[in-house]
């Protein structure tokens, strides 16, 4: 058995057909079908059965494939490390980040391109929950992400907490500060992650707390939306403040709120068990000054 056949079988069971498989390793479905029956066979089990059209892991291939999985992850970093070594900083780094805290990469690129020109960017958005699931399934190497997240296999650098604000129209009439019972009656919208706990339960337990339950007509995962929401006079939207700082505010009021005591806390995340770039190490120096490491 050798990595090139526990690269094979591992695109199979994801691929769960011969042809798919063959298709996406760019060799035709004979030779991959040689390859998966002789690794069978050395073994002396079965590692995939037919159910229908599709083919399924037996018991054995279960096993089989966590640890390729494993094996080809850490083939792929000792790669990277070892091609650092020699040829410097190139390459593709990817990165996630939350619509919400897009405000921390323009700036960081632009830098970051200037220092390394021979580093390219991969750029992938989403929420929290499934920047999440790209970490750990290596499609991103870094994510930046709203808290509370469930971080016991992350490591993280926090990044600064960030007040909630009252985002209305512009024609509405209403002060440049207001107190959390002043939203007891406003139609509110609020940003609501498409999985798992996040600002929507902060801003209602923080209405909770002030002794109402907020009115609430539309819940999204997209603050894009629910600006341009707030701009046709449907609502008011409650939003960390530096998400204003990724948007245009055109036809907006952002409304201070004086006596709320939640805030929105993110932070730059990775997986703790993954080599981590050259490159992504750089990047994540960018943030050094004024935030601390934490494992």
């Amino acid at each position: 058995m050798d990595i090139r056949q526990i690269r094979y079988f591992a695109t199979i069971a994801e691929e769960g057909q011969i042809t798919k498989a063959a298709k996406k390793l760019h060799m035709a479905q004979p030779p991959l079908s040689q390859q998966l029956k002789a690794l069978e066979e050395e073994l002396g089990v079965l590692l995939l059965e037919r159910k229908g059209r599709s083919l399924e892991l037996t018991e054995a291939g279960e096993v089989l494939y966590k640890k390729a999985k494993y094996l080809l992850e850490k083939m792929e970093e000792t790669v990277i490390e070892v091609k650092e070594v020699g040829d410097g900083l190139k390459g593709v780094l990817s990165i996630g980040s939350v619509k919400t805290c897009f405000s921390y990469i323009p700036e960081r690129f632009l830098h970051f391109r200037e220092k390394y020109p021979h580093v390219k960017f991969r750029l992938k958005e989403g929420d929290s929950f499934l920047l999440a699931n790209y970490l750990k399934q290596r499609e991103v190497e870094l994510a930046i992400v709203r808290l509370p997240l469930e971080m016991d296999e992350f490591s993280y650098l926090p990044l600064p907490p960030d007040p909630f604000v009252a985002v209305m129209p512009e024609k509405w009439d209403h002060p440049a500060v207001i107190q959390m019972n002043d939203l007891k009656d406003m139609p509110l919208m609020l940003l609501h992650r498409v999985s798992g706990v996040g600002l929507y339960e902060l801003v209602v337990n923080e209405c909770k707390r002030h002794g109402f339950s907020p009115n609430i007509i539309c819940e999204c995962p997209d603050a894009a939306m629910l600006l341009s929401l707030v701009r046709t006079g449907l609502g008011t939207a409650l939003l960390p403040k530096s998400t204003l700082l990724s948007f245009p505010t055109d036809g907006l009021k952002v409304i201070e709120i004086e006596d709320c005591t939640t805030q929105s806390e993110s932070a730059i995340i990775w997986l703790k068990d993954r080599y981590l770039s050259k490159k992504a190490e750089r990047f994540l120096e960018t943030f050094y000054p004024v935030e601390t490491l934490i494992d």
